[in-house]
């Protein structure tokens, strides 16, 4: 370290067990709490920066888990990043994405941590430090995952008259295509106009019943289908097929991933997530890629808290154009606040904060409390596949 650099002096990770408002279903799992793997950032001059790693129901999704992440972080990640200069952070990711391999989920983390405390010393929101936001609010859709077709009508409907949204995502694959169509059907006839509604399949079809799902879906009335299929060249197959959007989600896993869905016609939309892209940087590399290729951007969601939502929310506004909205209501999931000022969301919107790094700050008494390694093992997140 030489005169006058700012070192990064400590790394910190935890994990936090918050429980939810409701089971979250999925086609591959249930989800009955969220974990957040949160990372800590201290730097020489004082600043400290936070990130989060987040899944949907622990390894059920992808190939991190946040107890794996904190793993990587505290073994492989933190060694390397101790002592180098927190001012450079692009220069710092690059060292990390060349020594270690996959991984995404941490690296944003760290990265978000990285940024915020950045942020926090130049006294600059994040999205101006990733070039500027164009967006100061942003439109967040909410999840229908009750599986009950009653139960999520009652539950969207109660929304709209809050006023806190008006675009709907239902998840399905757990039934039979039939099944799953008449529930969507059911749900779009009693909203009407009112909302717009959407469906995410988790990969669960088949291409033979793909093609039949997005014929009811149509009739249905529904606008969009998210990862119908898993494989990209069914997706391009699917894609134009029918009048409703596809979306691309789970194959989307990054810079790479992008170009070649783009190459081959894989998708209408791209659901950018900065966790399963890789980063918020590698996050603003695929909505280049997707614009390059007139392929529409949707901000997606791993269900984060507070942190990585935010840290999401300060990416997706600096894109120029979010054709189909944003999907960051996880924290609006979780029954616990852990930030000292909850994120506001009104009129259908999230707003980006404009004060320092992230504009965020932890409940630290909150925190405490709900952190693993000192809370009773009891209240561990349960997440089933079946």
């Amino acid at each position: 370290m030489t005169g006058g650099t700012i070192a990064i002096e400590s790394v910190e990770t935890l994990l936090v067990d918050l429980p939810t408002i409701r089971p979250h279903k999925l086609s591959m799992a249930t989800m009955n709490g969220q974990t957040l793997m949160l990372v800590r950032v201290r730097c020489s001059d004082g600043t400290t920066g936070i990130g989060e790693g987040t899944t949907i129901g622990g390894l059920a999704y992808g190939g991190e888990s946040p107890e794996g992440m904190k793993l990587a972080i505290d073994t492989y990640f933190a060694p390397q990043m101790v002592g180098k200069d927190a001012n450079r952070v692009s220069a710092l990711m690059a060292q990390l994405n060349s020594s270690i391999r996959e991984n995404r989920f941490a690296k944003c983390a760290v990265e978000t941590a990285l940024f915020d405390a950045l942020g926090h010393r130049v006294g600059l929101p994040v999205s101006e430090l990733l070039g500027g936001r164009q967006h100061d609010r942003l439109p967040v859709a909410w999840t229908l995952a009750s599986g009950d077709t009653e139960r999520d009508i009652n539950e969207a409907q109660q929304m709209l008259e809050l006023r806190r949204h008006c675009i709907f995502k239902l998840k399905i694959g757990r039934k039979s295509v039939r099944e799953d169509v008449a529930h969507v059907a059911a749900i779009k006839r009693a909203l009407g106009d009112s909302a717009s509604v959407r469906v995410d399949v988790n990969m669960a079809w088949t291409e033979l019943q793909a093609h039949y799902g997005l014929a009811g879906l149509v009739d249905a009335g529904c606008e969009l289908v998210e990862q119908p299929v898993a494989h990209i060249e069914a997706m391009a197959r699917l894609t134009g097929k029918y009048p409703i959007a596809i979306m691309a989600d789970e194959s989307l896993v990054g810079p790479a991933s992008a170009f070649s869905i783009a190459k081959l016609a894989g998708a209408d939309v791209f659901a950018i997530k900065t966790e399963q892209s890789g980063g918020l940087q590698a996050a603003q590399q695929v909505a280049g890629i997707a614009e390059a290729a007139n392929i529409a951007l949707y901000g997606g969601t791993m269900l984060e808290g507070a942190v990585g939502s935010i840290a999401s929310a300060h990416v997706f506004s600096t894109f120029r154009e979010l054709r189909w909205g944003t999907e960051l209501f996880g924290p609006l999931l979780l029954t616990e606040e852990i930030l000292t000022k909850p994120l506001e969301y009104r009129d259908f919107h999230l707003e980006v904060p404009s004060s320092p790094g992230l504009g965020i700050s932890l409940d630290e008494e909150r925190l405490e409390f709900f952190r693993r390694d000192k809370v009773r093992k009891l209240n561990t997140p349960k997440v089933s596949t079946h």
